[in-house]
């Protein structure tokens, strides 16, 4: 675990969503829809990109980013919107290991929260299906307050919404400039790979020894 903080203080775990939690990918519905994998990879480079959907965490309606997707290619009308329309196919079964993660973090008592780069028309569905998020006390959903990851405004936000110190928060996120960001911030930090070696960081933090973890 790298800190920047006291771990005898952290008695908050702020966790990201999307690759710590939840496992979201485009491919899971596009393999169906674009069976030639080049294709396939040029559609979601080119068209509905990692760039395209970020401007959906950002605060962008998807009807809004459909139509200006379509205008720019209006032969792949039917690919493009069934990136809304289809959108909750793109989830995969949660991340292994990381629900009874927070689930014991709940039982015991450590409030948790969450900071995600999300599109608010869509994290509703994420909450549907992954009911572990409702133990979150409460999230921060970057497209609801058009403030996102690694920009410092959205830890800013969060800490005084949360009503949390920064040296209180230990941060989960699986992306290096999230976690380095958080780090500058003030706040313990940790890189997600796997439960396992979270489990190891949580104890570490002395967050989970009251339920006996080995």
């Amino acid at each position: 675990m790298n800190s920047a903080s006291n771990p005898e203080r952290v008695r908050v775990v702020i966790f990201d969503v999307g690759g710590v939690i939840a496992d979201w990918n485009p491919l899971y519905l596009y393999r169906r829809l674009i069976p030639d994998p080049e294709e396939r990879a040029w559609f979601l480079a080119e068209v509905c990109s990692s760039e395209w959907n970020a401007e959906q965490d950002r605060g962008r309606p998807f009807a809004e980013a459909v139509r200006l997707a379509v205008a720019s290619h209006p032969e792949r009308r039917a690919l493009i919107e069934a990136y809304w329309r289809r959108w909750p196919e793109m989830l995969g079964a949660a991340i292994p290991g990381v629900c009874e993660l927070v689930t014991e973090l709940h039982r015991v008592g450590t409030p948790i929260y969450g900071i995600t780069n999300w599109s608010a028309e869509t994290y509703p569905i994420a909450v549907r299906a992954y009911p572990v998020l409702g133990l979150f006390r409460d999230t921060v959903i970057s497209g609801e307050v058009e403030l996102w990851k690694p920009d410092p405004a959205i830890f800013t936000y969060a800490l005084e919404r949360f009503a949390v110190t920064a040296s209180e928060a230990l941060f989960v996120d699986d992306n290096p400039d999230n976690v380095a960001a958080a780090e500058e911030f003030g706040m313990g930090a940790v890189r997600f790979t796997d439960a396992s070696s979270l489990r190891k960081d949580l104890e570490q933090a002395e967050l989970l020894l009251r339920v006996g973890c080995a």
